[in-house]
């Protein structure tokens, strides 16, 4: 597992402040790998989920640290999101 994606999962892990999560997510960092969010926590991982958000390492990077909202990035083309929007709208409002 790349250091991109340790690091990744530690973070959401922070962000998420040990509450589970309706529903499940999968990050996907280009080149690096993938991070699933659900109700058992966050993990590396590439199970189905209701959601699938891909972006470069630098824009992932950028989202948790606050440095780029989730839904600007959306709209600029940064990220991509395929499958449930709600779902993207929800982790997005825990990411922010």
């Amino acid at each position: 597992m790349s250091d991109i994606i340790t690091a990744a999962v530690a973070a959401l892990s922070d962000k998420l402040g040990g509450d589970a999560f309706d529903g499940s997510a999968k990050f996907v960092i280009e080149d690096e790998g993938s991070v699933v969010i659900d109700g058992d926590g966050v993990r590396a991982g590439d199970d189905e989920t209701d959601v699938t958000m891909t972006a470069d390492s630098e824009t992932f990077q950028s989202i948790l640290e606050g440095e780029l909202n989730p839904t600007a990035a959306f709209m600029t083309g940064k990220l991509s999101v395929d499958g449930d929007m709600g779902m993207a709208m929800k982790l997005g409002a825990v990411l922010a």
